[in-house]
């Protein structure tokens, strides 16, 4: 795919636009190969996050598809500060 045949969705126009008038990267998602991929972003984002939630579950060894959802602070660990080291103070152990 050649840069002329990418496709981003920017994130502050809500919509899709070509590599030529893409914005700053914080900005935009992609690339997608066409311009109805770049609009479908959403869809693709949830298909590759439930692919990944899959793969982390399986990696963990968990049965059920929603074991991750609800186990804790969102950092994969620890006590809520961000860190692994069980204090909640925010920094190292």
């Amino acid at each position: 795919m050649s840069r002329d045949d990418q496709w981003y969705w920017d994130l502050d126009k809500q919509q899709a636009v070509p590599a030529s008038e893409r914005g700053l990267a914080a900005n935009t998602l992609g690339p997608y190969p066409s311009r109805a991929e770049a609009m479908n972003w959403q869809a693709t984002v949830e298909a590759r996050n439930d692919e990944w939630d899959d793969a982390d579950d399986e990696w963990r060894g968990d049965d059920s598809p929603s074991a991750g959802a609800d186990a804790g602070d969102g950092d994969r660990g620890g006590d809520g500060d961000g860190n692994r080291d069980g204090d909640g103070s925010g920094g190292p152990g």
